[in-house]
């Protein structure tokens, strides 16, 4: 069977993610081209808050694309459309008033990809959605650099106009309007979102498989089963060989069971494979294997989460379990990166 994920509606949501994150590098890059020419301090401050939050945000969007599993480039149109920006940004004749408008412009545009994505991800499949939570933080706070940018502008307008600031309430109004929002997004808004921790981000992981699993249970469609296992086969085979590389020697010191997780991967890809090789026509066979599968991955996640986890949070500390972290999602991207390139030749 095929396992090149070629459904339309996940690569539409991964070009879609591609372009948020070329638009994240954008507002970044304005962010700092503001700054430099701003003279009013108070403006000042909260463009340096939006690019810390921006900085931040680029980072949970690289997490998302990685989650995700299927990589792809930004649409063509983005390109031209960055070189617009950009080029607006450095045109003297321009105000800051009519860049601030801009980039408030794009702020929202970035909002509602970011909506987009969440709805599209509710659609298409619940793993989909766990892979994509992210971007609720991502979505709340451009929401926030709305309502500042707003204030901004309205500042920027009434001293461009009459060469008198606004009036001292502006931005208490704009202070309301972001606790509002902030009250709305609850739970979902975290500042350390850009610092999840080695375990969190497996867990993440774990969770994506648990959903495809269910997903494979409930239907009866083999174009269905197949996009499913096509993510599932990826997805676990690109986990597995992250956590070999980055996390498994790390952990081998502090854990005397490390081989039997080796082990047990191993015989995982070996069952992928032999599945991969099944026709998913053969509906009540094909799902047969896979609860077989899932049986074996079950217990095996089970010991990760019950015993590697807590001998990595007592040999480590927060700093070397967020650096893991990364450096299990870099190791997981370049995997990913490497087998597009291998499915395109």
């Amino acid at each position: 069977m095929s396992v090149t994920l070629e459904d339309n509606k996940r690569k539409a949501i991964a070009v879609k993610l591609a372009d948020m994150k070329a638009t994240q590098n954008l507002l970044i890059a304005n962010e700092k081209s503001l700054i430099s020419v701003c003279p009013d301090r108070e403006i000042t401050n909260r463009l340096e808050g939006f690019l810390r939050d921006d900085q931040k945000n680029l980072g949970i969007i690289d997490t998302v694309i990685v989650q995700y599993g299927i990589k792809a480039e930004p649409n063509p149109t983005m390109q031209q459309e960055i070189e617009e920006v950009e080029k607006m940004m450095q045109d003297s004749e321009l105000t800051l008033f009519d860049k601030v408008a801009k980039h408030e412009l794009l702020k929202h545009t970035q909002a509602m990809a970011g909506v987009l994505v969440h709805k599209a991800g509710q659609v298409v499949g619940a793993d989909i959605a766990v892979a994509i939570a992210p971007l609720n933080t991502v979505n709340f706070e451009n929401r926030g650099h709305e309502e500042q940018l707003k204030g901004i502008m309205e500042s920027l307008s009434t001293m461009e106009l009459t060469g008198k600031p606004s009036d001292s309430g502006l931005w208490s109004r704009v202070q309301d309007t972001i606790a509002a929002l902030s009250g709305i997004a609850g739970s979902l808004i975290s500042r350390n979102d850009h610092e999840i921790n080695i375990c969190d981000l497996i867990r993440l992981d774990h969770t994506k498989v648990y959903s495809l699993f269910s997903q494979i249970k409930a239907t009866n469609d083999s174009q269905k089963l197949e996009e499913y296992f096509g993510q599932l086969y990826q997805d676990l085979n690109a986990h597995a060989e992250a956590e070999e590389q980055v996390v498994y020697p790390v952990v081998r010191p502090y854990f005397n069971d490390v081989q039997k997780l080796y082990d047990e991967q191993a015989e995982m890809k070996q069952t992928l494979e032999q599945i991969k090789a099944m026709n998913c026509e053969d509906t009540v066979a094909f799902k047969a294997a896979v609860e077989l599968l899932a049986a074996a991955i079950t217990t095996h996640i089970k010991e990760e989460e019950e015993e590697m986890f807590p001998r990595i949070h007592s040999s480590f500390g927060d700093d070397q379990q967020k650096q893991l972290a990364t450096d299990f999602k870099i190791a997981k991207s370049q995997i990913q990166d490497q087998r597009l390139v291998s499915a395109s030749h």
